[in-house]
Parts: structure tokens; sequence; C-alpha cells
């Protein structure tokens, strides 16, 4: 499967869909467009469903992103992520910590 990240707007929001394998390979370009995106809007939301596997790395990344965004007091959330990320994120107990959606709206 091929790794993307694209990059719509809603509204405030700076929508990442992701899709392929988040790993160790790929999780810093995940991180740099994170970051990037808390600096070009006031709210980021990532798009988890098109994600098959991620691991530690990738988790880091969106918790880097987590952190930033919660310094700057902006929204930041994953979308409907797949079972899979799912099943890390309540793993590690980042159900709780996230602020994770179906949907924008």
């Amino acid at each position: 499967m091929d790794r993307n990240i694209a990059e719509t707007r809603n509204g405030d929001w700076l929508v990442l869909a992701v899709t392929g394998e988040v790993d160790l390979s790929w999780s810093q370009q995940l991180r740099a467009a994170v970051l990037r995106a808390l600096g070009q809007a006031p709210s980021v939301a990532v798009r988890l469903d098109g994600v098959g596997y991620i691991d530690s790395s990738g988790i880091a990344a969106l918790v880097e992103g987590f952190q930033q965004a919660r310094a700057r007091n902006q929204p930041f959330v994953l979308l409907a992520p797949s079972q899979n990320v799912r099943a890390v994120l309540e793993l590690a107990r980042l159900d709780r910590v996230f602020q994770i959606r179906d949907r924008l709206d």
C-alpha cells in the first residue's frame, strides 16, 4: 500500500488524511506534516482510517503533535482511526488522552 499524507481544508480545520503503514521508516514524515499543519491552521485533524499499521514511532509522532497543540491551545483530533490504529491507542491507553472522533462535524 502506498504511503501518503493528503491535506484538505474544512473551515478552520486542516485535515491530514494518512494512508499506508506508519512505521519507523516513515514516522518522521508524519511528525513533520503534523507539526507543519499546526503552524498553518487554527485546528488540526489527523484522519487515520487509511492506516493499516502503526508502530510506536508513529504513535510518538501523534503524541508530539498533541503536546504541541495543547501548548498552543489548538484543537487536535484523531479522525476515524482504523481498527488496527484504535487497538494500539487503546493498548497504550491513549484513547483516553487523544480526542477521537468519527467525523469532524
